[in-house]
């Protein structure tokens, strides 16, 4: 029986996924861990990369760059685990970390989804259990302006550990939403169905944090990021 399904996507990120992988080598190594890899139109080489070098892990080559909800529901479809672990492909990960939210759903079973802390390159702590966002909070966020506390409920997409009884009651990532914020609405949808989502800072991997839609701003990425935040606000009500 699969215990954990690792799903990773990837678009021209080979050298990341140069990093990532090695870092699962002991994870590799376990009989109850699956790794499945969607290419998501990639023109660096990765599929060739993977095939070769890698040819215990379940590709999934796509013809070009479908968006992340798209590209990860289509790991999902073929995932067997009973934890499926969403991970970005820009992150390096350790044993103690993938243990200690395994062993965190093992034994608190209302727990739909758990996450740990993530760190940049340099050891700076990243601001990844956030409240979910209205256009005010967003907006703050953006511009580093203080906005009042609210409970922080929702954990980035960048490392999810989500339990399958919790994933099957409900459903895919919504693919209306291309890049972001998808993982908002999983969690929040997890929520709404009563389970809990569970951030475990005493738990650290690397995450190199790529932020591309704040490095090109202008970019068709942002357009449909801002696309995508329009959508999830008008689906959950959330203008403030």
């Amino acid at each position: 029986m699969i215990k954990i399904s690792y799903i990773l996507i990837s678009h021209n990120g080979l050298a990341f996924l140069q990093q990532l992988l090695p870092s699962l080598k002991q994870q590799m190594q376990r009989k109850d861990v699956e790794i499945i890899l969607v290419d998501n139109g990639s023109t660096d080489g990765t599929t060739k990369y993977i095939s070769t070098q890698y040819v215990s892990i379940q590709l999934i080559p796509l013809s070009d760059n479908k968006g992340v909800a798209y590209a990860r529901n289509r790991a999902l479809e073929k995932a067997k685990g009973q934890y499926l672990f969403i991970l970005d492909n820009d992150t390096i990960v350790n044993d103690i970390a993938v243990e200690g939210m395994e062993k965190h759903l093992d034994t608190h079973t209302k727990t739909g989804l758990v996450a740990c802390q993530l760190q940049d390159l340099n050891g700076s702590i990243q601001n990844t259990y956030l409240p979910y966002p209205g256009i005010l909070v967003k907006l703050a966020r953006l511009f580093n302006v203080p906005f009042p506390s609210m409970q922080p409920i929702y954990v980035i997409g960048a490392c999810q550990m989500i339990r399958r009884k919790a994933f099957e009651q409900v459903g895919f990532l919504d693919e209306a939403i291309f890049y972001g914020p998808e993982d908002c609405d999983f969690c929040l949808r997890l929520q709404d169905a009563g389970w809990s989502v569970e951030y475990l800072p005493q738990f650290t991997i690397i995450h190199a944090c790529q932020r591309i839609t704040h490095h090109h701003i202008f970019s068709s990425l942002t357009r449909e990021h801002i696309r995508g935040l329009i959508y999830f606000y008008n689906k959950h009500k959330r203008w403030w």
